[in-house]
């Protein structure tokens, strides 16, 4: 009797040291704060968003919640699960409301065989159910992509037939073609191929592309210079070709140029950009027209140390050299899992403001 007990004592010890190596709890804590002291109240003033991500891993699964709350209150809670059942990799994600409503819900599956890959995903969101199936494979230089789509925008719980995608992608001479094919509920949609990174001879900053469009009553063709000076080069040109007709290049347009150098341990870049298009860089979704950069990292006390600042110009602004405002970040790396950052946010166009940023990130 005593054996039987030793016995299944240490299966038992033995057992949960195993399942408590397989096992593993992880996440990250990131938190931010603005402060805008021309507020009138504390409340007004401050500005807090934070996420706290959880991961609880056993074996080949993985069990994730994701929490967002910010100054007013809880924003949003996720739940998330990813794992291999045999061949079959699946995961899946459920979004809910705080108030205590449904979100969305999106679960796939994927299984290679005989060198497909397939793959299945339903979408359940605002009472509509969306359902697609994928096969993906290569043959040689040769890349197939099938998508295989049902559901509509109805508010109806059903799968009604969408679409059809058929995608190949392969070398062509010294090129890369990939092409399209797309059958709808009408039937036939389009048929699409394009080329890009064809090389003009002399000229080894320029690189021209074309794609070919055909649906059952018409044809387009459209053509599309693509510029690249190198990753040597310190000055990088944003241009523009318009064209009067799709196989003729017409006017070149300069709309921006940016100036990257680094002296030492510390970066200097400037962007301007003239253009009404998307902006790049520090530029993007503002209305700046120009920015310069100082940016550095080097190590201090306790770790890495990132430090930013940068200026931007408003067209037609009020201040000196058209300045419009400054914005400094600093990022200090306390310890792999620690990390700290500060900022501050000077727009002196019209009345002055000044914003105030602090947060951290945990990482565990």
């Amino acid at each position: 009797m005593m054996r039987h007990v030793l016995a299944l004592g240490l299966i038992f010890v033995v057992g949960w040291g195993w399942l408590a190596a397989s096992q593993q709890l992880s996440g990250t804590w990131e938190i931010d704060f603005e402060i805008d002291p021309q507020e009138a109240s504390f409340a007004d003033a401050l500005e807090l968003d934070t996420t706290l991500k959880v991961n609880y891993s056993i074996g080949d699964w993985t069990f994730g919640s994701a929490t967002v709350l910010d100054e007013e209150g809880w924003v949003d809670q996720d739940f998330s699960t990813t794992g291999i059942l045999g061949a079959f990799t699946l995961t899946g994600a459920v979004d809910f409301n705080p108030d205590g409503t449904f979100g969305s819900l999106v679960a796939t599956i994927s299984v290679p065989f005989a060198g497909v890959l397939f793959g299945a995903q339903l979408t359940l969101e605002d009472s509509d159910t969306f359902l697609s199936f994928t096969a993906s494979s290569s043959a040689g230089l040769v890349d197939i992509d099938v998508d295989l789509d049902f559901g509509d925008n109805d508010d109806i719980c059903d799968f009604p037939w969408d679409d059809a995608t058929i995608s190949i992608d392969f070398p062509f001479c010294c090129g890369e073609v990939s092409s399209e094919l797309r059958i709808g509920c009408e039937g036939f949609e389009h048929f699409k191929a394009g080329v890009t990174g064809l090389v003009v001879p002399n000229i080894p900053w320029l690189t021209m592309g074309a794609e070919v469009r055909y649906t059952l009553q018409t044809k387009g063709v459209v053509i599309s210079p693509a510029f690249d000076f190198g990753a040597d080069a310190c000055v990088d040109f944003y241009i523009s070709v318009d064209s009067s007709s799709p196989l003729s290049i017409g006017s070149i347009h300069l709309d921006g140029i940016a100036v990257s150098c680094d002296f030492g341990t510390v970066t200097f870049t400037g962007i301007t950009y003239w253009a009404e298009s998307s902006k790049p860089g520090k530029l993007s979704s503002t209305e700046y027209f120009e920015v310069y950069t100082l940016e550095s990292t080097e190590d201090a006390c306790c770790g890495p140390l990132s430090f930013e600042m940068s200026v931007f110009f408003l067209e037609a602004g009020l201040n000196l050299f058209d300045v419009s405002k400054f914005d400094a970040n600093l990022e200090l790396e306390l310890s792999p899992q620690f990390e700290f950052n500060m900022g501050l946010e000077i727009d002196v166009e019209g009345a002055a403001t000044v914003v105030w940023k602090l947060g951290f990130f945990v990482d565990w």
